[in-house]
């Protein structure tokens, strides 16, 4: 326990710690686990949090509890330290109270007397003297106590200075001796100055004396050092009296604080080795046991590397008898076996994984060790045997018993056949049984009884050194013969002792021997499959991260491709928009004559056409993962310019360009801007436009939904009328959020445009407008610009 009390931050805790030991109930010992697991959180959420100074005063506070008993300043100063630091870590604690019910507790025996900390810390200065400011008596006696001192010390250097040079002592000064200023003299000087001697220097030539003119001062300065010392016992007997109430409050709170400490200190030894608590199971006899990357605590402790074990014993399974070479580290596994249950019970997170359980065991039996005896006339035979004998009649279901090398230092044959005896009587009688062996005759009681489990630790046969890895369910060989010949045995005498074993033994170490290389390869083999999974895991995470690149390239190249087919298209537009002034002036030409304009009407329509395109190019969201080659262009086929819905027929193909007809136009593009579509993207586009046809046509009342355009003429409509058919032009617009709006109302009187303007000055969604350009109209149109044109 000396290693996990140096984490204590007080004498208190690691004496706490120290006196650790198993808990007697199953509850109690969970109870001290939990507790360390809640301040192990407090601290890894709070690496840099500390408990604080606790110091003991457990003499003070017993004395505390006496009538009329004052403590000194020191004890006064460590109260003042004990209320600072109960204070504070009741403060940090109880932040995270109702998620500590163990610590809570103790958190709620800590005393916090703010005041009187606060009274006791501004008596005393840093050199544990009282203050001036602790009375207003002390401290006018502390005023006056100086200003006499003062006057005295310059009385009796002037005196000094009035006597003959004979009598002064060169460069001496005033001096204190006995409590009392005295003067440096000559001892010739004596009956010249007189007064009260009260020392004399080392060479017995200078006298120290107390001139007449100084004692009455003197005795003056003395009577007020009297008061000051009256006033500060005083002072500290007050303390003391309002301190005295609280001496059972403060014997607890010193005690919780005790135990706090030593909780933190186990919490930072779980935290330094990376331990967690383990599951403490009810009946032993039935509990499962199993350890998760356990450790010798003690090597963890000293900062050692130290191998894990596994250790998963199923139910009915009570006997673990490992067996292998010597310095394989058996002894070394009991004993962590054992130290992991012992610290468990005692409140101490051993240096487990999670997930670890345990059986509660009531008590604990272990042979570990020689422990013969010359005075008791005991062997090691002797006293493992005397060992044995009270195990078998003390242990029980709830019994933990270890056994170091048994059957040892005798006879091996009968050795073994004592050893298999008392190994299936512990099987049946004792929860949990761990033993270490060489005798080959008990690694074969596997085989006889399931409660008995063979396990070894792992030995390089190559280079004859421990791996120290646990292997269940497989004895260890002891490599005698292959260490003794890698010491410098001679190799006959290696071959003798291998021809001197018995053929069954033979067989064993050779099934044995091959068990081993078996397992190797098989390890070899899992390691081989495990590092190519990995691969395989980094390989597809690639393929993964390139397929979502490819996947957000595509999404880029069909964004581009739209934004290319919406330019194109607006250039379209410009191109009918200049065709259609031409052909007003035809049309105005042919009024003349009866043409009906379905010249006009015909360059508009392939006009609504485009616009259509470009708001469904702007709409349109590109799909990513369609990786298919398209196939190639031929004419007939349907296509659809890339970055829009609507579809056409390809007509004809001129090298690197195409023609393109689509409701009544006929388009050229690049090849790269148009895709095929299939025909059920076909059939679905003329179901869409005959049913919206189909609307468009009905007289049954219903108003058909107003159309998204770039472009709306009002041209021979009323003033009155004009109202009614721009309103919905305007709202169709902002709704499909199109930058501008092209209102055509002609020159004439200027009467429709001013109507428009006076309509369009009125709405708040639109923050302005303009006359067209040359090639837009002039004055016979306007512009209407939207927010974010």
């Amino acid at each position: 326990m000396d290693r996990i009390a140096a984490y204590a931050g007080s004498d208190l805790g690691a004496e706490h710690i120290r006196d650790l030991a198993p808990q007697p109930s199953l509850g109690r010992a969970r109870a001290a686990l939990e507790s360390v697991s809640e301040m192990q959180g407090v601290l890894e959420r709070n690496p840099g949090w500390s408990l604080g100074a606790i110091p003991n005063l457990r003499e003070t506070l017993a004395k505390l509890g006496i009538e009329g008993s004052v403590l000194e300043a020191e004890s006064l100063i460590a109260c003042s330290v004990l209320l600072r630091t109960s204070r504070l870590a009741g403060r940090d604690l109880s932040a995270a109270a109702v998620d500590l019910p163990r610590l809570q507790p103790r958190v709620e025996r800590l005393a916090s007397e703010r005041s009187l900390e606060k009274r006791l810390v501004g008596t005393f200065d840093e050199a544990g003297h009282v203050l001036d400011s602790a009375s207003r008596e002390l401290g006018r006696i502390r005023r006056t106590l100086r200003g006499r001192r003062s006057d005295l010390v310059r009385q009796l250097e002037v005196y000094a200075r009035s006597l003959p040079e004979r009598v002064q002592v060169p460069e001496g000064s005033i001096t204190v001796r006995a409590g009392r200023y005295c003067l440096p003299i000559r001892r010739e000087g004596r009956g010249a100055v007189g007064g009260i001697v009260h020392d004399e220097s080392a060479t017995r030539r200078t006298l120290f004396v107390e001139p007449p003119a100084a004692i009455e001062p003197m005795n003056e300065i003395r009577e007020l050092e009297i008061g000051e010392a009256r006033e500060v016992h005083r002072i500290l007997r007050s303390l003391t009296d309002e301190l005295r109430p609280l001496a059972r409050s403060l014997t607890d709170t010193l005690e919780a604080l005790r135990e706090l400490d030593s909780l933190q200190a186990r919490a930072r030894f779980a935290i330094s080795h990376g331990g967690s608590a383990p599951t403490l199971a009810g009946e032993p006899a039935a509990s499962p046991y199993g350890v998760v990357r356990g450790r010798h605590p003690l090597l963890v402790a000293s900062g050692e590397d130290v191998v894990p074990f596994d250790l998963e014993l199923g139910e009915g399974e009570s006997v673990l008898l490992v067996s292998g070479p010597n310095a394989g580290g058996k002894t070394v596994l009991l004993k962590a076996i054992g130290l992991i249950s012992i610290l468990s019970q005692s409140g101490v997170i051993p240096p487990v994984g999670s997930g670890t359980r345990l059986p509660f065991f009531r008590s604990v039996f272990a042979v570990i060790g020689d422990e013969q005896s010359i005075e008791a006339s005991l062997s090691t035979f002797s006293a493992q045997v005397s060992n044995l004998e009270m195990i078998l009649r003390e242990a029980d279901e709830a019994s933990l018993v270890l056994i170091d090398e048994i059957g040892s230092a005798t006879d091996p044959a009968e050795g073994g056949a004592l050893a298999g005896a008392v190994v299936q009587r512990l099987a049946r009688q004792v929860r949990l049984t761990a033993v270490t062996t060489h005798l080959g005759s008990l690694k074969a009681l596997a085989a006889e009884s399931h409660k008995i489990v063979n396990a070894s630790l792992e030995f390089d046969a190559v280079a004859l050194e421990p791996t120290f890895q646990l292997v269940r369910d497989r004895p260890g060989r002891s490599y005698a013969l292959e260490i003794a010949a890698r010491l410098g045995l001679p190799r006959a005498i290696i071959e003798e002792a291998r021809e001197r074993l018995s053929g069954e033994v033979r067989a064993i170490d050779d099934l044995l021997r091959d068990l081993e290389t078996a397992q190797a390869e098989l390890d070899a083999t899992r390691e081989s499959t495990r590092s190519r999974a990995a691969r395989l895991v980094e390989t597809e995470n690639q393929w993964t991260k390139r397929w979502a690149e490819l996947q957000r390239r595509e999404v880029e190249v069909e964004s581009a491709a739209r934004n290319a087919a919406e330019r194109y298209l607006l250039e379209a537009r410009k191109d009918v928009d200049r065709a259609i002034e031409r052909l007003e002036d035809r049309y105005a030409a042919a009024a003349s004559t009866g043409d009906d304009g379905t010249t006009e009407n015909a360059a508009r329509e392939a006009r609504d056409a485009i616009e259509r395109g470009i708001r469904e190019s702007r709409d349109r969201k590109p799909v990513p993962g369609n990786t298919s080659p398209p196939p190639p262009l031929q004419p007939g086929m349907d296509v659809r310019l890339r970055g829009t819905r609507r579809t056409g027929r390809l007509v004809e193909l001129r090298g690197r360009r195409v023609v393109i007809e689509a409701e009544g136009l006929r388009l050229t593009a690049k090849d790269s801007d148009i895709e095929p579509v299939g025909p059920e993207e076909s059939d679905a586009q003329d179901a869409e436009e005959r049913a919206r046809g189909s609307v468009d046509r009905s007289d049954t009342g219903h108003h058909p939904e107003i159309p998204v355009r770039l472009e709306i003429d009002l041209r021979g409509l009323r003033v009155d009328e004009v109202e009614a058919a721009l309103l919905p032009a305007l709202d169709a617009a902002v709704v499909a959020d199109l930058p501008w709006l092209r209102v055509i109302h002609g020159k004439g009187t200027g009467a429709l445009r001013a109507r428009v303007r006076e309509l369009l000055e009125s709405d708040a969604r639109i923050p302005g407008y303009r006359s067209g350009s040359a090639e837009e109209g002039g004055t016979g149109v306007t512009v209407v610009e939207f927010q974010g044109a």
